[in-house]
Parts: C-alpha cells; structure tokens; sequence
C-alpha cells in the first residue's frame, strides 16, 4: 500500500492562512461595498417636501412614485437616481462639460480639450436661466433630491473609493449637460461628416466622388419618397489615384456597417384589435454597466396621467414610453444639425471677414483640473457664429455653427408630454424639444399615429449644409429656426404603418432642410418596413417579434456570389459547406454567417484601398470609411460586374482579390485557436457588457460585468447588435394598454453589484423574451416625508 506524506505543518498553517487572508479581504470588500447599497424599505424625513411621497418598486426594481405635486415626484426621482446611479450620472455631465481629466487624470485630457471648445457648462447655465419658471421649479427640486439621495448612501458610490475621490454634488445645469452628453453620442462636435464629405468631393476625380460617395440606392425605405436609382459605373481608372510603386493603405470598412443607431415603428389602430396604436421602440447605444436608461413611473397630480418608461439618470424627464395617453419613441434622425464656416482671415491671422466687416477673435481661457497634475489652460478662440474648431484639408480655420450651442438646442420641454393626450398635440410641440434631433414617433390611444423631427430645424438661406462654405459675405446664414408650418410631419398615413431606423425618411422639401448627416444604410429600415406589411394585424408581441428579426437579407446577394464563388474552388470544400448552409439569420451558432459578413467587409477593404491610399496625402489621418455609410452599392457594383478599371492595381484579378479577402476572413478566424466548426457568429459576437472602469481597473469586471453570451443579431436587421452595442432598451406599448407592453433593458436598475437589481432583466433581454412594461407588485415600499 502507497501511503501519502502528509503536509509540513508549516506549509499547513501557511495555506489555512492564506484562505482566511482572502476570506477576510472578500468580507471586507463586501462590507465595504454594503455601505453604498440603495435605501429600499422605510420613512426618511427629507425637510424638502411639500407632502409624504410614496416609491414602491417591484422585484425587478422598477420604482412607481405617488406624490401629490409634480416638484415632489421629480425630487424623489432625482432621489433614485442618485442612489441607484449617481456615478453614472457624474460621468455624463463631466463627459460634455469636458471635466473627466479631474477625476480620473490625464488620460482623459485629450477628450477634455476637445470639447471644452464648446463650452457646454457655460450653455448649460445659460439655458436654465431662460427656462420657464415651472420647468425651473421642477429641475431645482430634481436636483435637490438628488442630492438628498446622495447625502443619505452611508458611502459614496463605491466608484470614488477606487479612483480615490469625492463626488461633487448635482446642480440645475448638470442636467442639461446631460443632454449635451446624448448630443456627442448622436451628432458629431466636430463635424466630421461634412469636413471628410468636402474633402472627397473637392479632391476626388467628380465620377469617382458620384461612384464612391453614393446618396442611397435600392436599400432606401423612406416614409416619403423612393429609393434611388442605381448608381453609374465612373469612367476615371481607379491605378490613376495611386503612383507606381506606392504602397497601398489598408483600413477597416467596420464602422460603415455598425452605425450605432436605433429602430421605433408604429401601427394604427385600424390594425390592432383594441384600437389603439401600439408603439415600438428600440434605442441602439453602447451597452454598459449600468445601463443608460433608468426605468421609472410616476403619477402627474390632477390628472388622469402617469408615466411609464425610460428615464436618463440626470434629468426629471420620461426619455421613452407612455403617459396613458399617447406613446412615444426615438431614433436618431442622422440629418445634417451643424455647419462648417471656413473662415476668411486678416493678414496677420488676428482677425476674420464678416458681413459687418473685420472682426477680432474672442479669445477666453477653459482652466482644465487634471488629477494628480497641475491645471492646464485652453484658449477658446470664438466667432459670430461658433468657436473655431479646427482646419480643413486645405488649412483652413473652421467655425462650427451647431444647433446644440443654442439655447433652443437643449432644454426641458420633454416634461409637456407629460400633458398631451393625443398624437397630434405631441406632433406640435416638436419644435420646441430641446434634445439631439430625433425621429419621434408617436401614436395614441385613440389609434391616430404620427411621426416628426423632435428638435428645432435650423432655416438656412444661401446655403444646403451639404458643403462647407464661406459666410463672411453675408449671402450664406442661419435665418433662425422653422416654423411649426414649416416642419417635416407625417400624420395618420393611409398605411397605418410608419417606420424609421437612422435612414433617410424623407424626399423632396423635409429632405432638404433636414440634409444628410450621414445616414445608415436602409436596409434595416426597408426589412423593417417589410415585416410591417407582411400582415394586417398586429398585437404586442408581433411587434417584439419584428425586434427581434434577425434574418440576414441583405447579405443573401453577397452569400450567393460566394457560393458562386467558391463553386469552382476545390481548396475550399468545408467553406463552401458552411457557407452554403449558413442559415440565412445572424445565428450565434452559425459558422457561414461569419464567413458571409466578414467577407462582404474585407473585400470593401481592399476595392477602397487606392480611393484612402490617394485621400491619405492631403491628409495623414483621413478615414474613408466614416464618411459615407452607402458604400453598399459602388461595393456591390464592383463584387457583381467586377470592372476591370476599378480593380485595386495590387490585384491581377477580381477572383485573386475576391478569394484574398476570404482568406483574410479565414485566417482572422483562425486566430482563435478554435476549429472552423466551432468558429460561429456567436464567438466573434460575444457579449461584453462591462464597467467604464474596468478598462483602467481590469478586476472591476469580476464582480460587475454581464455574462458573456454568444448573441444572435447583426448590423443591417432589425436586431442590431454587437459584443458592445445594441438595443439598450427595448418597448412596445399602446397607450392605455400598459400592461400588456412589453420592456427590455440589457442591465439591471441598480449599478450597485449587491443590490437584488443589479442584474435582474438581462436574461429576458438576452433571450427575448416578454417582460413586463409596468411595475408589478410592489417589494419595497419607501416613504419620504
């Protein structure tokens, strides 16, 4: 018999403490972490209410807040939100103020400079300023009670342990930098759409530019309007952009397949059984933890209504949802809201031309706080029209004239749907959003369902928007905003249907003052449009249904040039297989999924090659792939004819390069280490729901990342999704019917990891499934006095 040498006692005794060395450190980090958990349950005196208000929230966390005056509910909404998310909130106003070098240093320096040009926090105080004093009223004692909610956790959010600082307290104007933080999410501070657009259009052989930088085509699905018509083939020779012997620039096409934006839709009630419309809405963001939307209801005193949907942590106002009587969603309309102005400058640079005349610069000091560091001063150079951003490809000082830096551009007028019964009346209050412009599509119970641009439309006279162009002559200028008359609105349309997803909607005179900022391919959209007619009538969860759609037609033409390809190709016997049996749907479990879009994607690559290669000498940094996101249709062009004369030059052929790009996509998925068998979708497209901590503090994710599930879905169908964006919520509601909605979010309420919220509805989200859009029984109930 082998007996076994038993253990030194001194090995024994080092291992025994050693385990109670880590059970001590993991009590403390949970003792240490409790002291940051939310108040759920009891009577707090707050001394700042006019009576009792009431907050019960279900097991999931979803709070309903009773209160007998509207200044009251909005305190002990800000009360929520400070305990649940004060951290996520502090990000956002330090985001668009440019004040996250103070609290995490000088890595984000860079950032802080960039924006300081636009001086948000000065705009922010200007705009509270000129609100109405209701509004005021309600944002004060937002800010009160967030502030409460803050004073009452027995630790600041665990967040400022790590990075080793206080957290500051909320004033008025932080919620509007809130909203000029959603501004750089959904527009461009820089605009960079129209500054890359001027260059390929001034340096671009005119066919080249028309062939590559295509306004839309058979994808398009607007609400008014048809798509475009094909493009024409250029007679210019591609070799002619690039010098013998050059080497070529190679760039990802990535970002011109994954524009971030969302889906809403609506029906009439002619097509439901009950009458009333029923609303969907899907908002693509990036997906962290916590989520961005906070879910949340409240009564309105004295009337019928009360709220229910998403909420943005720093603001008193419903984002999404219902108030019982109408419905409402939003997606980023990717219209032009900005314009470059080159500016005409004195000989010595001191000073620029305007219709009045010379004019000197105004030049004010940004002191920037920098943690650990010493402060660092930024001049502001500023004009008439805007501060000066930057230079364009000739060298020229740019301006920017940008709806966000009015006082229209962000306010709190969202808080009148609080008051509007009916589709028609949110239509005309449109105008007057101050928010980053959106498609707002709406429908009642009444079943009357409309769409229009939320956000002021800015009156250009002289100019389009769709190039830059010199304004110090006076004949180019903003003549304020449009009228309510004047702006773009469709009104129960004889289909009962209206649809967007960040593509073009309109034709005609709303396009033009609506301009292109870029918009997404239509293909979601138009598959989106698609499912809507494919039947007469509709229920909540066939809505949730058209959500969830995530049958790859748009990418069935490029699967069936590479099966053709592929046909005659004996080294490529498995590819083929998979590629043949790939599914037709972005499926995590599918191999020929993978193949199929990252082929499609390679192969815009290497055709654009010459195209960034020639752009690359006037400007070292120059992306082509964000400046249009229509490069479907030259790509398509050039996969299906294969012109000889736009063959990249490093190329013999269009099969040497067709087969070049699989064989990137190949070797890419080899990198993996697994078999091509297991490679599918779901691999690549794998879930990292994450802390923004956790890039700089890795551990983070231990105890507050999401699983890490392969997920179906892609870019160019109603289920967008990738590992790190995608529908951060998702809604279907008719008005009145609340609860039967349907309401998915990708994380829990609460950014606490011990809070019973923390991760509560992400399966449903993962798995699509029904969950429930109102609150259910009530958990925890919560008294402020």
């Amino acid at each position: 018999m082998i007996q076994s040498t038993p253990w030194p006692k001194r090995l024994v005794r080092g291992v025994i403490t050693l385990v109670a060395l880590i059970l001590l450190i993991v009590l403390a980090t949970w003792l240490w972490l409790r002291q940051s958990l939310p108040i759920l349950e009891g009577t707090l005196q707050t001394g700042a209410l006019s009576a009792p208000v009431t907050i019960e929230r279900d097991a999931q966390g979803i709070p309903f807040i009773q209160a007998e005056s509207r200044t009251d509910s909005a305190f002990a909404l800000g009360f929520l939100h400070a305990q649940e998310r004060f951290f996520q909130m502090d990000l956002l106003r330090r985001n668009s103020a440019g004040e996250l070098s103070e609290l995490v240093g000088d890595a984000a320096l860079d950032h802080d400079k960039e924006i300081r040009l636009h001086q948000f926090r000065a705009r922010a105080e200007r705009n509270v300023a000129a609100m109405p004093v209701e509004q005021k009223e309600i944002l004060a004692q937002y800010t009160a009670g967030v502030n409460a909610g803050l004073t009452q956790l027995s630790a600041a959010p665990w967040e400022y342990a790590l990075l080793q600082k206080k957290p500051r307290e909320w004033s008025p104007a932080d919620s509007l930098l809130a909203i000029f933080s959603m501004y750089m999410t959904l527009q461009s501070h820089t605009g960079k759409f129209e500054l890359r657009n001027n260059a390929l259009a001034e340096l671009l052989p005119a066919d080249l530019y028309r062939f590559f930088v295509p306004e839309g085509g058979l994808w398009d699905a607007p609400l008014i309007g048809d798509a475009r018509p094909p493009i024409a083939l250029p007679e210019t020779h591609i070799a002619a952009l690039v010098d013998d012997g050059e080497p070529l620039a190679y760039s990802a096409m990535e970002s011109e397949d994954m524009i971030f934006g969302s889906n809403n839709w609506v029906v009439g009630g002619a097509l439901t059984e009950h009458g009333a419309a029923i609303v969907a809405d899907d908002m693509h963001l990036a997906i962290t933890v916590p989520n961005i939307w906070y879910r949340a209801g409240w009564n309105i005193p004295g009337t019928e209504f009360e709220m229910r949907g998403a909420t943005l942590p720093g603001g008193p106002i419903l984002v999404a949802g219902s108030n019982g009587k109408v419905a409402w969603g939003f997606t980023n309309t990717t219209a032009d809201w900005g314009d470059l102005i080159p500016l005409e400058l004195s000989k010595d640079k001191g000073q620029y031309r305007t219709p009045e005349g010379w004019k000197d610069f105004i030049v004010e000091n940004e002191v920037i706080a920098v943690k650990g560091k010493h402060d660092e001063v930024l001049k502001v150079r500023k004009t008439i029209w805007g501060p000066v951003i930057g230079e364009d490809h000739n060298g020229n000082l740019l301006a920017y004239r940008w709806v966000a830096h009015d006082v229209r551009g962000a306010n709190m007028n969202l808080l009148k749907m609080e008051s509007i019964g009916t589709t028609r009346g949110a239509v005309d209050i449109a105008p007057e959003l101050g928010i980053p412009h959106q498609n707002f599509v709406l429908g009642d119970s009444e079943g009357n369902i409309g769409w229009t641009v939320a956000g002021p439309i800015p009156r250009r006279v002289g100019l389009d928007g769709s190039r830059s162009v010199s304004w110090a002559d006076g004949a180019a200028y903003w003549d304020g905003y449009l009228s309510l008359e004047e702006h773009p609105n469709v009104y129960n349309p004889p289909s009962h249907r209206i649809w967007t997803a960040n593509a073009r909607t309109m034709d005609g005179e709303f396009l033009r003052v609506m301009g292109d900022g870029g918009y997404a391919l239509g293909a979601r959209q138009q598959q989106i449009r698609d499912d809507l007619f494919a039947q007469d009538k509709f229920n909540e969860q066939d809505l949730l249904h058209i959500q969830l759609d995530d049958r790859a037609i748009f990418l069935t033409r490029w699967q069936e040039q590479l099966v053709s390809l592929l046909a005659s190709e004996a080294d490529y016997g498995e590819v083929l297989e998979y590629v043949e049996n790939w599914g037709a749907r972005a499926s995590a479990d599918s191999v020929g999924y993978r193949i199929v879009r990252n082929f499609r994607l390679r192969f815009i690559d290497l055709t654009t090659a010459p195209v960034l290669t020639y752009m690359r000498r006037f400007d070292d940094g120059f992306e082509f792939n964000r400046v249009n996101r229509q490069m479907e249709y030259p790509a398509w062009e050039m996969l299906s004819v294969e012109p000889a004369h736009l063959l990249n030059p490093e190329y013999e052929s269009w099969r040497s390069l067709k087969l070049a790009a699989l064989d990137s996509v190949l070797d890419e998925m080899a990198e993996g280490g697994l078999p091509l068998s297991e490679q599918t979708w779901g691999v690549q497209n794998t879930a990292k729901i994450r802390h923004p901590l956790a890039r700089a503090v890795p551990a983070v994710n231990w105890f507050t990342a999401m699983p890490e599930d392969p997920l179906p879905g892609d870019s160019h169908m109603p289920r967008f999704q990738s590992a790190t964006n995608g529908a951060s919520e998702r809604l279907v509601v008719a008005p009145g019917r609340e609860e039967h909605g349907i309401f998915h979010m990708a994380t829990g309420q609460s950014a606490h990891p011990l809070s019973p919220f923390f991760g509560n509805g992400h399966r449903d989200w993962v798995e699509g499934k029904p969950s429930s859009f109102t609150e259910k029984a009530a958990a925890y109930t919560l008294t402020l006095k």
